[in-house]
């Protein structure tokens, strides 16, 4: 495997994820993101397909580059997801997709993300890339043995139906966790682009809640242990980009921010945090 460079570039290539941005959101985002800024539209139970198509549109006139998640097992048929990229491609230009299993017993054929890849024939449908999850900190229900076959298993299928592939991790609060589990990756053999998800700023409460919901409290805990009665207000996850802005053995790294604290007020610190390191934002590219 080739020598890995240090990740001079973190931070200003990002992207994020937005919950059912409304068109006042996305005419924000709009005016603040660099043009063609990956904008992840989650896959929110409550949320049809007629909403993800709408603001995927909304996106993609905005000037910005929408990547919808798939959660494979709140699919309830092959057709629905063929009638559903059918209808994002042909109204959104959709060319990118995050393909995830989503916590919740299977309604249809799909078991996991890997049934997706495998069944789903995205690339013949129009999808160009793909965004697979991973987890820096593990996941909760999962042993680590199952979640390295999984992610190697869904990487061999993508590539071969000729994909470009890229993984996105789970949001961390701890710095060291990340730049150990990218170590691990690389010495691995696994040189794909990774989006490091980290929290966006937003209020300790909320940190606490979506920790719990997500699994990764552990590393929430030592941070606000560590910080001790400094955590007024919001929190950001500027160590973690000056921490992985300094790495070297990682590869190709760039943040990917979870907007639990709102949309715009994540963009906003993104692009200012990407000034503060490395000069203007820019959008995050991958190849077609």
């Amino acid at each position: 495997m080739a020598a890995l460079a240090p990740a001079t570039d973190f931070g200003r290539r990002f992207s994020l994820e937005a919950t059912r941005p409304d068109p006042n959101e996305i005419a924000a985002l709009a005016a603040i993101l660099p043009p063609g800024t990956e904008v992840y539209f989650s896959a929110v139970p409550t949320v049809g397909p007629a909403e993800i198509v709408r603001g995927a549109a909304a996106l993609r006139k905005a000037g910005l580059e929408p990547v919808i998640h798939i959660a494979a097992r709140r699919l309830p048929s092959e057709q629905h997801l063929k009638d559903l990229i059918a209808s994002l491609r042909g109204e959104a230009d959709v060319r990118r997709l995050l393909v995830i299993g989503g916590d919740v017993e299977a309604a249809g054929p799909f078991q996991d993300a890997l049934a997706v890849l495998q069944k789903g024939r995205l690339r013949e449908a129009g999808i160009e890339a793909i965004g697979i999850g991973a987890y820096p900190e593990g996941h909760p229900r999962i042993p680590p043995g199952r979640l390295e076959a999984a992610l190697d298993a869904k990487i061999a299928v993508a590539v071969a139906q000729g994909l470009s592939v890229h993984i996105v991790s789970q949001f961390s609060f701890s710095p060291e966790r990340i730049l150990a589990w990218l170590q691990r990756l690389r010495a691995g053999g696994i040189t794909l682009p990774v989006k490091v998800g980290m929290a966006g700023p937003t209020s300790v409460p909320a940190l606490f809640r979506y920790a719990k919901r997500c699994g990764v409290g552990a590393s929430l805990r030592g941070l606000v242990s560590g910080a001790a009665t400094g955590l007024i207000g919001n929190v950001g996850p500027d160590r973690i980009v000056e921490t992985l802005a300094a790495g070297t053995g990682v590869g190709d790294i760039a943040p990917h921010y979870f907007s639990f604290g709102g949309v715009v007020e994540t963009a906003r610190y993104a692009c200012e945090l990407a000034r503060a390191t490395h000069g203007p934002a820019r959008a995050m590219a991958h190849p077609p």
